[in-house]
């Protein structure tokens, strides 16, 4: 469909469940700021076009970002409480919960047993794979850059032993970081920064690019994240799309002019949550409610 052209802590709002965005009432006409079009977005590459930053901005920004990276320990697979499905697997010095079953089919083969025949219950974690639609229309100044700079921070410390993609947007988009590839914080704001100040919005072209990205992460821990004041004005309806990803959270940004009610209606459609980022301090709360669930 596209083609390539160039190389507090946030209020709450908890989707109740998704519907069928193909029956929303049509927007743009009613003055709430909604522009759906046929307007196609297209990928530009991140270094096709380049402005120099403002230094004080990017060390700013960098100080934000790094503060917020610093990885978190990894869960502790054989405590109780710890995260991920319960599988059975050959015992390693690690989990004492015996699958008695699995473990005496082994033994009807093997009488006298080594301690990997011995089959134990333990928790794994898959892989989490996240892409970050990253909103850069209008001007990326003041209190957006460190929004900016702390949601990059904040899910650089998250994932630090998963995947993650960024995508930078407006009324075309730029891939600024492709899942799987080593996430270094500080690469991936300056590619951000030096992005020059754009106009419209298309909220619907980095979801299509995200769910590309996710083509083949497994659905069950994967996950969208929209950082943008949802002020829609370019492109064709973004809910259909926000229904068709495995979960999209949308982090609403209310330093200015915002869509609160289309904020609303992506989540639901995602299957996701809405935080309101009113600075960037409320940036990291959010995203550790998000992933938390």
């Amino acid at each position: 469909m596209f083609e390539a052209v160039g190389g507090g802590a946030g209020s709450t709002l908890r989707a109740t469940g998704g519907g069928d965005p193909s029956h929303a009432a049509p927007r743009g006409a009613g003055g709430d700021g909604r522009d759906f079009t046929d307007e196609e977005g297209a990928i530009v590459g991140a270094e096709a076009e380049t402005v120099e930053p403002d230094p004080e901005v990017r060390s700013r920004a960098q100080q934000i970002a790094a503060r917020l990276s610093i990885p978190r320990p990894r869960i502790d697979v054989s405590a109780p409480r710890g995260a991920g499905r319960l599988v059975s697997l050959p015992y390693q010095g690690g989990s004492d919960d015996i699958d008695l079953d699995r473990t005496l089919e082994v033994l009807t083969a093997r009488p006298v047993p080594d301690d990997e025949d011995i089959v134990v219950r333990d928790r794994m974690r898959t892989r989490r794979s996240a892409v970050l639609a990253l909103d850069v229309s209008g001007s990326m100044r003041g209190e957006r850059v460190r929004t900016a700079a702390a949601t990059v921070g904040a899910l650089a410390g998250e994932l630090a032993h998963d995947a993650l993609a960024v995508i930078a947007f407006w009324s075309d988009a730029a891939i600024v970081h492709r899942l799987g590839d080593l996430v270094r914080p500080s690469e991936i704001l300056d590619r951000v920064l030096r992005l020059p100040a754009q106009g419209l919005t298309n909220v619907a072209f980095p979801l299509e690019l995200a769910a590309r990205q996710l083509e083949r992460a497994p659905a069950r821990e994967s996950r969208v994240l929209l950082l943008s004041d949802c002020v829609h004005n370019a492109g064709p309806d973004p809910r259909p799309l926000a229904a068709r990803l495995p979960r999209l959270d949308v982090l609403l940004d209310a330093d200015g002019e915002n869509d609160l009610e289309l904020g609303r209606e992506l989540a639901a459609s995602g299957r996701g949550r809405l935080r309101v980022i009113r600075n960037h301090r409320d940036v990291a709360p959010s995203l550790g409610a998000v992933f938390g669930e």
